[in-house]
């Protein structure tokens, strides 16, 4: 029976891959005082059955990055610890069937150009002398992917548990949590069935039971399992230890040598949920589910059309595992929201061994330090709300998101499932006008008015009617529902004070008055881009991004702003265009003119005989003004406002013509104002002490050559012919120099527009874009552009 400890300052809940890497590298960065405990034996849940791909080039710098980190460790963990990993450094092969495939292999290899990672691209030949028992006849190419490999699950996690248990960790199986103690919203204790640990953190990294135990103290950890297979064959001729791992993605298989044989696994399109979160077996260690061959057939027929030889082998194994996914196929980590001390590392989405590594050292940091230490708001925990956490739309929702591995990963590909969530007062009458929703923050927003959601590489049947509403916004009046805005009042004696702490710029403003800011963290880098309108002496409203209204609300908290969410109370609908004037002074009596109400301002006015808050803010830049409407009276002003009907997908061109910066993509934790270009958008010129002020003068005073060797530049595609989504390799002179953030199809420059970070030995300054010779790489394609410091519409 194991004897528990009294205390602990860190208790890690779960003995999984995730788990044994986290307790790993806190007791490497020296906190050595941290219990681990499995409620089985370690590896005994989902680990234990996966394939052990590691893969690590992502879709993201900082997801490759992550995952290059946990191939260094497997590589070396045994060299410490004594223990083998199994790790196998072998590449890959990915292939394509289709054209649209071949387009997401050029750019994967472009991303591999901008990531400083091998790749290369290949014939379907070279992919068969790569991978000899291969089918290639109905193949237009390949890639292949040097830096690949493979590990074995349960080996690395005995190997990370040793090398945890070095350090001073302290390893308990067979101890089940049954609970945990809180106070003052902040976790002190957990309880098991051999009795109870005090502590000061508690990481959840339970697997597929994270979620139950997130419910237990209200902290909402959104995943559901679903059943997910693979079979070992016997042997194969051509199949060799140091085989590549093949993917085809087309037919949604993946295949890795094994003991001679082949394991055959893969991500079918319409997935089998399991049971709910919170009616898991127990015990449940190293079990597998019944074979479902019907099921399981879809990735068969296709396994043996790659592989001939299966036909003729016999299947050793079928495994059906169960594994938890997320609403977004992205996994979850960090601090609760709603409970301090409560960190979650869970719904790694079938790419938990790979991920392990990285992922564990990122949440010990984390901890540790009190903040991320890099860019994770992609798989931050507070992305997600508390409605979230419904079971029934979970499971309906994990039945898409499996199959999402494998699928084409279209540019705006909106999820199917679960929908709708949340929708504005206007939303039955944007319906019927014809528009086609997307969503954010479980919110349904109109992308654009049109025909028909068309996904594409190439110019999307949409962009016509989305060139028509940015035309409309340029030139008369567009009106946009930004009803998902996110919108927190912040009132009080302290409101003032708190705000001009966490606010980069300076919010002490005559009442009226609005501020364009950024929220920094200690390394002087995004933790949010806002708007903060001063109401009254000691009230203030801020308006965000409609993702980011979980993870705003806990900075706040975290920094005592007293702050309350009023998202739902209000509707926005944005009036843009050189037209908007006219319209609002002609269903209002109070002044529209320039000098009545100049940019930047906020005030109660009365529009079609509804009182509402009119802002002279642009996201667009044009003329125009967010109008905050109480819910029960947002019909009536838009009945009365007429205009063009306009969506995000307007916005997105729009912002980027003017140059104006999005956080999750131009504003993150690894960026700054010096990168932004948004210095400006601070209070640093003056003498006002904000979080994030030290590290923002350090980092521009170390500057001395003038300017950052890394910034934020827009640039216009010279041809009309490319289609750019974000994402593209920028090169200069032929030599990579950075990564396009974002791009969209600019109506008013007649093509494609965009900003992108450049990186340069030098100062990235206006003198060195100036001599040109950029080009940005399309899908294997170079097109020239013209970069910038300032926007082409600026």
């Amino acid at each position: 029976m194991p004897e528990l400890p009294s205390r602990a300052q860190v208790v890690v809940v779960g003995g999984g891959v995730i788990g044994t890497s986290v307790a790993y590298h806190l007791a490497k960065l020296g906190w050595t005082d941290v219990l681990l405990l499995e409620q089985g034996t370690l590896s005994c849940g989902t680990t234990w059955h996966a394939a052990g791909l590691v893969g690590p080039l992502r879709a993201s710098e900082s997801g490759t990055r992550l995952v290059q980190y946990s191939a260094e460790l497997y590589a070396s963990l045994e060299a410490e610890t004594g223990l083998a990993t199994g790790y196998q450094h072998v590449g890959g092969v990915i292939v394509a069937r289709t054209e649209d495939r071949m387009v997401q292999l050029r750019r994967t290899a472009a991303n591999a150009v901008a990531y400083d990672m091998p790749c290369e691209l290949v014939s379907p030949g070279r992919a068969q002398e790569l991978w000899p028992a291969m089918r290639v006849d109905d193949l237009l190419g390949a890639i292949w992917l040097p830096g690949d490999g493979k590990v074995n699950p349960a080996d690395l996690t005995q190997s990370l548990a040793r090398g945890a248990r070095l350090a001073g960790a302290r390893i308990a199986e067979r101890v089940r949590v049954t609970g945990f103690s809180t106070a003052d919203d902040r976790v002190n204790g957990v309880r098991t069935d051999h009795g109870d640990v005090e502590c000061e953190v508690v990481v959840n990294c339970a697997g597929q039971w994270a979620k139950a135990l997130g419910d237990l103290v209200g902290v909402t950890v959104p995943l559901h399992s679903a059943e997910h297979f693979y079979v070992v064959t016997d042997a194969v001729p051509g199949v060799h230890p140091d085989l590549p791992i093949l993917r085809d993605p087309d037919g949604w298989t993946y295949f890795k040598e094994e003991t001679g044989g082949l394991v055959v696994g893969g991500f079918e399109p319409e997935a089998k949920p399991w049971r709910a979160p919170d009616d898991l077996p127990y015990p449940f260690e190293f079990q597998l589910l019944e074979e479902d061959w019907d099921h399981f057939s879809v990735l068969m027929d296709q396994a043996l059309l790659r592989i001939p030889a299966l036909e003729d082998t016999g299947v050793r194994k079928f495994y059906n595992g169960p594994e938890s996914f997320t609403p977004d196929n992205q996994f979850l980590l960090g601090e609760a929201p709603t409970l301090r001390g409560f960190f979650v590392g869970a719904g790694f989405n079938s790419v938990g061994i790979a991920s392990a590594g990285g992922a564990g050292r990122a949440l010990a940091e984390w901890i540790v330090a009190g903040e991320p230490q890099d860019d994770l708001v992609a798989v931050d925990v507070r992305r997600f709300a508390p409605f979230h956490g419904d079971n029934g739309w979970l499971r309906s929702r994990v039945s898409e998101v499996l199959g999402l591995h494998y699928a084409v990963p279209w540019p705006n590909r909106e999820l199917e499932s679960g929908r709708p969530q949340r929708t504005s007062p206007l939303h039955d009458r944007l319906a019927s006008r014809g528009a086609l929703f997307g969503t954010r923050m479980g919110w349904e927003r109109p992308n654009v008015f049109g025909p028909a959601l068309e996904y594409s590489w190439d110019k999307p049947s949409w962009l016509p009617w989305s060139a028509a509403e940015q035309v409309a916004c340029r030139t008369d009046v567009a009106v946009f529902d930004q009803t998902s805005f996110s919108k927190y009042v912040v009132a009080g004696p302290t409101a003032l004070e708190r705000l001009q702490w966490v606010c980069a710029a300076d919010v002490d403003v005559e009442v009226g008055r609005c501020v364009y800011t950024p929220f920094l963290n200690e390394r002087g880098t995004y933790e949010a881009d806002l708007t903060v309108t001063r109401t009254g002496g000691d009230s203030f409203l801020l308006v965000s991004s409609s993702a980011t209204t979980i993870r705003d609300l806990d900075w706040l908290a975290r920094h005592d702003v007293p702050a309350r969410d009023v998202t739902e109370e209000h509707a926005v609908l944005g009036v843009m265009g050189p037209r908007s004037r006219s319209v609002l002074a002609g269903l209002s009596g109070d002044d529209w003119s320039e000098e009545g109400f100049p940019f930047a301002t906020s005030r109660l006015v009365r529009v079609a005989g509804v009182d509402l808050r009119a802002t002279r803010m642009t996201y667009v830049g044009e003329l125009g003004w967010e109008l905050l409407v109480p819910v029960g009276d947002a019909g009536t002003v838009y009945d009365a406002l007429g205009g063009t009907d306009a969506g995000y997908y307007a916005i997105e061109s729009l912002r980027l013509e003017k140059g104006y910066r999005a956080f999750g993509r131009e504003l993150t934790p690894d960026a700054g104002p010096v990168e932004a270009g948004l210095v400006f958008a601070t209070a640093l010129s003056g003498t006002k002490v904000f979080l994030g002020r030290a590290a923002l003068e350090a980092h521009r005073a170390g500057l001395a050559g003038g300017g950052p060797r890394r910034r934020l530049v827009s640039f216009v595609v010279e041809s009309t012919e490319p289609m750019l989504w974000g994402g593209e390799l920028v090169l200069r002179d032929g030599a990579p120099v950075g990564q396009v953030t974002s791009a969209a199809w600019g109506a008013t420059v007649g093509s494609c527009v965009g900003l992108a970070y450049l990186r340069h030995d030098g100062p990235v300054t206006g003198e060195w874009l100036a001599p040109g010779g950029f080009e940005v790489d399309v899908a294997g394609e170079r097109y020239a552009v013209r970069c910038s410091v300032r926007a082409p519409l600026g």
